[in-house]
C-alpha cells in the first residue's frame, strides 16, 4: 500500500514540478507571467485532443507543448514588444486559457482517454520497491528529473545562465554591456510556457486520462507559489513538489478512510498549507531584512 501511495504522490507532484521550472527560468530573466493555470489547461487540452485525432500520446504530449508555448509567445508579445503590464496581462491569459480551453475541449468531455504507459528501466526496474517506484515510470517523470538538473546547470554552471541571471538582476545593466535582454526574455517565457504545456499534458494523459474542463483545478497557482517557496532554485522546487504532491494525495486517501473532517476543508488543504508557507517565507525575509546592519542594507539581496 505505501508502494502504491508514492506512485501517486510522484504522479500529482510531477506537474508542479515540470511548471514550477518553467516559471522559475522565466522569474530568473525578471519577467512575471501568471498565466501559468492558463498555458497547462491549455496544453491539456491541446495534448488529449491531439492523442484522440492521431491515436498516439506522444504525438499529443508535443502538442501539448507546443500549445504552452505559442500560449506563452502571446504573453511575451503583449509585455515584452507592447510593453503591456505583466501582472494584467498574466491574468487575463489565465482567463482566456480557460475559456479557450473549455470551448475547444467541449466535444472530447467523456470521451475515453489514451494512456502514456510507463516505460521500465532494464534492470533497475527489478529492485524491490525502489524499482517500480522510480524506473518504472512514465517519460514525464523522467523528464522532470532532467529538467531540474539541467536547469541548475544552466542557471548556475553556463555563461548564458549568467546572462540571463544578470537579465533579471537588472536589465538596464545587462543592456549597457550588450546583453539581448528582449531576446533572451522571450526564449525564458517560451521555456516557461512549453513547460506548463508540458505539465498539462500530464494531467489530460497520465493523472487522470481524459478531459475535464478546468481539469487543472489551480494547479498552475501553486506551481507560482512553489518558485517563491523554493527561493528560486532548481533543487528546491523538486522538493517542495513532491512536498505539495504529498499534501494533496494525503487529503485523498484522508477522505477515503472516513477521517471526520468535512471533505470541503481536506480539499483545501493544499491550497491552504501554499498560504502558510508563503507566509512563513515572507516572514522569515522581513525578519532577516530588520537583522541586517545598516552598513550592509544597501548591499542586501534577497535568496533568488
Amino acid at each position: 500500500m505505501f508502494e502504491a501511495i508514492l506512485l501517486t504522490v510522484i504522479t500529482a507532484a510531477t506537474p508542479l514540478v515540470v511548471a514550477a521550472l518553467g516559471e522559475l527560468v522565466t522569474e530568473r530573466a525578471g519577467v512575471l507571467n501568471l498565466g501559468v493555470e492558463g498555458m497547462m489547461v491549455m496544453g491539456a487540452v491541446g495534448a488529449f485532443a491531439v492523442t484522440q485525432i492521431t491515436g498516439s500520446p506522444y504525438i499529443g504530449l508535443v502538442a501539448g507543448i507546443v500549445c504552452g508555448a505559442l500560449f506563452s509567445l502571446l504573453f511575451g508579445f503583449l509585455t515584452l514588444t507592447l510593453v503591456a503590464n505583466q501582472v494584467a496581462t498574466g491574468l487575463a491569459l489565465t482567463l482566456l486559457g480557460l475559456g479557450a480551453s473549455g470551448m475547444l475541449g467541449e466535444s472530447y468531455v467523456g470521451a475515453p482517454g489514451v494512456k502514456l504507459q510507463p516505460i521500465a528501466i532494464p534492470l533497475l526496474s527489478d529492485i524491490p520497491f525502489i524499482g517500480p517506484v522510480l524506473f518504472r515510470q512514465d517519460i514525464i517523470f523522467y523528464l522532470s528529473v532532467a529538467l531540474v538538473i539541467g536547469v541548475n546547470w544552466f542557471l548556475f554552471r553556463s555563461r548564458t545562465g549568467l546572462k540571463l541571471r544578470a537579465i533579471g538582476d537588472n536589465h538596464a545593466s545587462a543592456h549597457a554591456l550588450g546583453i539581448h535582454v528582449i531576446r533572451t526574455r522571450y526564449l525564458a517565457v517560451l521555456f516557461g510556457g512549453a513547460c506548463a504545456g508540458l505539465a498539462g499534458a500530464q494531467l489530460s494523459l497520465i493523472y487522470t486520462p481524459q478531459w475535464v474542463e478546468n481539469m487543472t483545478a489551480g494547479r498552475g497557482w501553486i506551481a507560482l507559489a512553489l518558485v517563491v517557496f523554493a527561493s528560486w532554485r532548481p533543487w528546491r522546487v523538486l522538493a517542495g513538489g513532491y512536498l505539495f504532491g504529498a499534501v494533496s494525495i494525503g487529503q485523498l486517501h484522508a477522505q477515503a478512510m472516513g477521517v471526520g473532517i468535512p471533505s470541503q476543508f481536506l480539499s483545501a488543504l493544499p491550497y491552504a498549507a501554499t498560504i502558510v508557507v508563503l507566509v512563513i517565507i515572507s516572514h522569515n525575509r522581513r525578519t532577516t531584512l530588520i537583522n541586517t546592519p545598516a552598513c550592509l542594507g544597501k548591499a542586501f539581496v534577497p535568496d533568488r
